[in-house]
């Protein structure tokens, strides 16, 4: 079983990355707290960032300490969830999800000169952003996308109406019943700064082997949260948490809007109530990081970063490799 990469502090939500010869990751940071388990995520509260490093897998890891705290972010109230990262022209860009003053989470930006930060952030969220789980990718043209959405607490079912904020469907709601399509996550391009969304929030289509919307009940292949993007032999790969049925899956499609076909689950549940994952290519070798609760015993909101070796077959499907 792969160890943690850092036992000091309790970190999740790994978003990982390959900057200046290094992996650099990006994870959320718990830390203890009384609040109870609820579907708002409430036990959830974390107040700041820190950025891990390494130059080899199973090697030595870096933590480069804070790099963005709440209380720098004027329009932040709580929570700095699942974060993610991005370079270009020069410089580095650390999005993040927070609750605004009024408990609505909105998607941030800060930037730094280095992949380790610290981070300046905006004044304000991204305007047209909302919900959760932000993930950033920059194809090979240059041009960023910035993916984002988590239901029940993470509120997206809030947004079926993308004018207006529905507060009456917070917690653990989402549609359901015959016929019924699930949610879908969120995408848009990013500006050529990196600061805001150049184009319209779209809704990414994750269709079925029949090439049909993926129903709200298929609690085992529809997204949930925990968006993420990378790209292999030209196609796009979208992977997302189930979320309570708790796996890791992924689509492919031949753009990076979509539409995507579900193709299969890449990790089943861990010891922990969420799942939540990135996907990078180091040293000729691809690698899932995630996060589980086994350092902490089980304890659901002080989760532990992992990573294990990713294998393609030759239809460019994945799967663990069997010897960690």
């Amino acid at each position: 079983m792969p160890e943690p990469l850092v036992t000091h502090i309790y970190t999740a939500d790994p978003s990982a990355h390959v900057f200046e010869g290094k992996i650099y990751v990006y994870p959320s940071h718990d830390r203890e707290t009384d609040i109870k388990f609820n579907d708002n995520g409430d036990q959830y509260d974390m107040a700041d960032y820190h950025v891990l490093s390494l130059s080899e897998p199973g090697g030595k890891v870096t933590d480069h300490g804070i790099a963005l705290k709440a209380e720098d972010i004027p329009w932040v109230s709580k929570q700095l969830w699942a974060p993610d990262a991005a370079t270009k022209n020069g410089k580095y860009y650390l999005y993040f999800p927070a609750r605004d003053k009024e408990g609505i989470f909105r998607i941030g930006v800060a930037v730094s000169d280095k992949p380790e930060g610290p981070f300046t952030p905006d004044p304000e969220p991204i305007k047209g952003s909302y919900s959760i789980d932000p993930a950033s990718f920059v194809d090979d043209d240059g041009q960023g996308y910035l993916y984002f959405g988590g239901i029940w607490g993470g509120q997206l079912q809030c947004w079926e109406d993308e004018s207006k904020f529905d507060d009456s469907k917070s917690g653990a709601q989402e549609p359901s019943g015959a016929g019924v399509s699930a949610l879908l996550p969120r995408a848009a391009k990013l500006s050529d700064d990196m600061h805001s969304f150049s184009s319209e929030v779209k809704q990414l289509q994750i269709l079925d082997e029949s090439g049909k919307l993926l129903a709200a009940d298929d609690h085992e292949r529809r997204f949930f949260e925990a968006a993420w993007m990378h790209k292999y032999k030209g196609k796009y790969y979208f992977s997302y948490s189930t979320g309570d049925t708790h796996f890791i899956a992924y689509a492919i499609g031949d753009s990076p809007l979509g539409p995507f076909t579900y193709a299969g689950k890449i990790l089943d549940p861990v010891l922990g109530w969420t799942n939540h994952h990135s996907i990078v290519e180091y040293q000729n070798k691809w690698w899932l990081f995630y996060h589980d609760c086994e350092l902490s015993k089980g304890v659901d909101h002080l989760r532990s970063v992992k990573m294990r070796e990713l294998l393609y077959d030759d239809a460019g499907k994945l799967s663990l490799a069997e010897k960690q």
